[in-house]
């Protein structure tokens, strides 16, 4: 078992920047990835970012693409995202997800352990 754990989040003005960052523990030598993905109210789960922990890869959303960075934090297994430029579209849950196997997967379905979520409100 992976246990995730996030931190952040909050209320921001739109325009504004928050940063997110999940931890996880447990039996992480078998993960391969972890990613970010994100549910507002009435709609499906999104992906945002994936980065590959061995080989610090990124992927993105088009939505997230050149305002998110998702990065390895210095501890071991710790990955944060830095959202800038924040809309009120990207008001959701924000929610860390981790995943053993290749290739990089952009489905919720493909990602083995989940975080409990974490509130991102960007206020107009």
């Amino acid at each position: 078992q992976v246990q995730l754990v996030e931190s952040g989040g909050g209320l921001v003005q739109a325009g504004g920047s928050l940063s997110l960052s999940c931890a996880a523990s447990g039996r992480t030598f078998s993960t391969k990835w972890m990613g970010w993905f994100r549910q507002a109210p009435g709609k499906e789960r999104e992906f945002v970012a994936a980065v590959l922990l061995s080989g610090g890869n990124t992927y993105y959303s088009d939505s997230a693409k050149g305002r998110f960075t998702l990065s390895r934090a210095n501890a071991k297994n710790t990955v944060s995202l830095q959202m800038n430029s924040l809309k009120p579209e990207d008001t959701a849950v924000y929610s860390c997800a981790a995943r053993s196997s290749w290739p990089v997967a952009r489905s919720p379905a493909d990602y083995d352990y989940w975080g409990q979520g974490t509130q991102v409100t960007v206020s107009s």
